[in-house]
């Protein structure tokens, strides 16, 4: 169970750490800027993120290693140092575990396909994916290799062209069946450039019959302007009559976002939902009704 105050906790942790990838991170000192012990730091942030500071601060180094192993000059030991390794050969044993590659070997072969970066389409898409959305021949959607959070690749999606209207999704749909009567989280780590509009995480829940029975877009809480990865959630009860799910990442307006590691966890009751119900939004009594209030 995580409360908003355990979620706001988590992700300015994750903003302190990605501000500081190539400065000394220990878990005492991002407890501490949290106001938690680092006891119990270290449970809400395994909670939320599924992985433990350290694991998580090791990776992100890597992905960021390994991204400068493709775009840049600089020599292997010098990322290995900027990157707190303790020598070329730690930095390494570490890659070679997540990447399955020497640094050098990686370097070598991600350049050569890395030409062929793909842009995606609604005929052409990423195995699993789809883009759908208003004028979406507006926007981009791109596998980038050169901005990722973890592992070799992260999806972008960007408008085209420099105009308000219209918005774009990279989406896909599952059965609802092993999820029936159950509270799902969805997951993911965003980082936004100049978002004008709004962009957010968003899953939907349906009936067979196509009626929709449960839905978040994030709109309320959207992400807008330029950020650093981070990771978002929607929580969403999947009623017994449940026939698809369907979720995604949604630009609308112009900007750029990338997305990684999408991750869908059963949570308890305890855990609220981010949607608003009608208990939730509709008020006890009508208001204003001679205008007088404005």
């Amino acid at each position: 169970m995580m409360d908003k105050g355990h979620s706001k906790t988590v992700k300015q942790s994750l903003h302190y750490i990605e501000r500081n990838l190539t400065e000394k991170i220990t878990l005492k000192e991002i407890s501490h800027h949290s106001k938690f012990s680092s006891h119990h730091f270290y449970r809400i942030f395994y909670a939320a993120v599924g992985k433990t500071v350290a694991d998580y601060v090791r990776r992100r180094r890597l992905a960021k290693a390994a991204s400068e192993l493709i775009y840049s000059e600089k020599r292997i030991l010098d990322i290995a140092l900027e990157y707190h390794f303790q020598s070329q050969e730690a930095f390494t044993r570490a890659f070679k575990k997540v990447y399955r590659l020497t640094p050098g070997q990686y370097r070598t072969y991600s350049r050569e396909l890395v030409k062929g970066e793909k842009t995606m389409t609604t005929e052409t898409t990423l195995k699993g994916w789809m883009v759908t959305g208003q004028n979406s021949g507006e926007y981009e959607v791109t596998v980038d290799k050169s901005e990722v959070h973890m592992g070799k690749a992260s999806a972008r999606l960007s408008s085209a062209a420099a105009r308000n209207g219209g918005f774009a999704t990279l989406m896909q749909m599952f059965s609802a069946e092993v999820y029936l009567g159950k509270r799902l989280k969805l997951t993911a780590f965003v980082k936004a450039q100049k978002v004008k509009g709004w962009a957010g995480l968003w899953m939907r829940v349906d009936h067979a019959n196509g009626e929709m029975l449960k839905f978040d877009n994030m709109q309320q809480r959207s992400i807008t302007g330029t950020s650093d990865w981070n990771q978002y959630e929607v929580i969403l009860d999947i009623p017994q009559e449940s026939h698809s799910i369907a979720f995604g990442i949604l630009l609308s307006g112009t900007g750029t976002t990338w997305v990684d590691e999408f991750r869908f966890e059963v949570v308890d009751t305890k855990t609220p939902t981010t949607d608003d119900g009608p208990e939730n939004t509709l008020p006890l009594a009508p208001v204003n009704l001679d205008f007088e209030e404005y």
